[in-house]
C-alpha cells in the first residue's frame, strides 16, 4: 500500500526563530494525526539545522526546498545535496513550479538534481503541473506527461521507491483558486498511467502522488478521497501547525 504523506513547503516564510516554534508546534501535534499519514516539512535553508533536532523522536521527517546540481566546488550561494544530509535532511523537493518560473529551472536540470539527491539517500518531491495558459488550452495532460518523461524515464523502477510525484496546477497555486476533487483526480490518474507504462503496474501503484493546490482543511478531505490523490504538498496551510495538523486529520 503507498504511503499518504501531507507536506508542508514553508518556502521563503518565518526567521529561524519563528520556524523553530512552527516545528514544535507541529512535532507536538503530530501523534494526533493518523498513524498511516507521514508528515513532511519543508524548512528554508538557514532552519534546517536548527529544526531538525526539534523534531527529532516525532514522526515529522525534514525536507530541503531545493538543492544544487553539483556536488561541491565555486558554485557561490548553492547548498549541496551532502550538505543537506549533515543537516538532518531526508528529502528535497525538486521542480517546484516557482522554481521553473523564476529561476529558469529545467527538466535536464532537474534530471541532474534528483540523480544526486538520490545517491546521497535523500528523498526526492518532483513538481510537476500546468499553468493556466496550458489548462485552458487543453494542454494540461501533454505538460504534466512530457515533464514525467523527461525527468523520470531517466530513473530505474527500484529510484521510484524515493520519489513523491507532487502535481501543482501552477493556475491553483497562492491564488486561492483550487482545482476540482475531479480535475484534481484526472490528471492524478494520467501521472500514474504514465508511470505504468514506464515501470509497470505495481511500481504505478506505489507511488505516492501528492496534490499542491491551495490545499487547507475545508477541501483536503474531499481530495484526499479520490482514489489517486495520496495527499497533499500544502504551502500557506502549512504556517500555521493548527491547519496543518487538520489537513492530515483529514484522513
Amino acid at each position: 500500500m503507498r504511503k499518504k504523506i501531507v507536506a508542508g513547503n514553508w518556502k521563503m516564510n518565518t526567521t529561524v526563530q519563528e520556524g523553530v516554534s512552527l516545528a514544535e508546534a507541529v512535532a507536538a501535534k503530530s501523534a494526533q494525526t493518523p498513524e498511516n499519514v507521514g508528515l513532511i516539512i519543508a524548512t528554508p535553508f538557514t532552519h534546517l539545522a536548527c529544526v531538525a533536532p526539534v523534531i527529532k523522536g516525532s514522526k515529522v521527517q525534514l525536507s530541503a526546498q531545493n538543492c544544487a546540481d553539483h556536488t561541491s566546488g565555486a558554485y557561490t550561494g548553492e547548498v549541496s545535496v551532502d550538505m543537506l544530509k549533515s543537516v538532518g535532511c531526508q528529502w528535497t523537493i525538486l521542480g517546484h513550479s516557482e522554481r521553473r518560473q523564476y529561476y529558469a529551472e529545467t527538466d535536464e536540470k532537474l534530471v541532474v538534481k534528483t540523480r544526486l539527491a538520490l545517491e546521497a539517500g535523500l528523498g526526492v518531491i518532483l513538481c510537476v503541473g500546468e499553468n493556466l495558459e496550458q489548462r485552458e488550452a487543453g494542454k494540461h495532460f501533454d505538460v504534466v506527461k512530457e515533464q514525467i518523461e523527461n525527468v523520470l524515464f531517466n530513473f530505474t523502477a527500484e529510484d521510484m521507491k524515493n520519489i513523491i510525484v507532487a502535481y501543482e496546477p501552477v493556475w491553483a497555486i497562492g491564488t486561492g483558486k483550487t482545482a476540482t476533487a475531479d480535475q484534481a483526480e484526472e490528471i492524478h490518474a494520467c501521472i500514474r498511467k504514465v508511470l505504468a507504462g514506464k515501470f509497470g503496474e505495481q511500481v504505478a501503484e506505489d507511488t505516492t502522488i501528492l496534490y499542491g493546490g491551495s490545499c487547507k482543511p475545508s477541501n483536503a478531505h474531499e481530495l484526499f478521497a479520490q482514489k489517486d490523490i495520496d495527499g497533499g504538498l500544502i504551502g500557506g496551510a502549512s504556517l500555521k501547525a493548527d491547519d496543518f495538523i487538520a489537513i492530515a486529520q483529514a484522513y
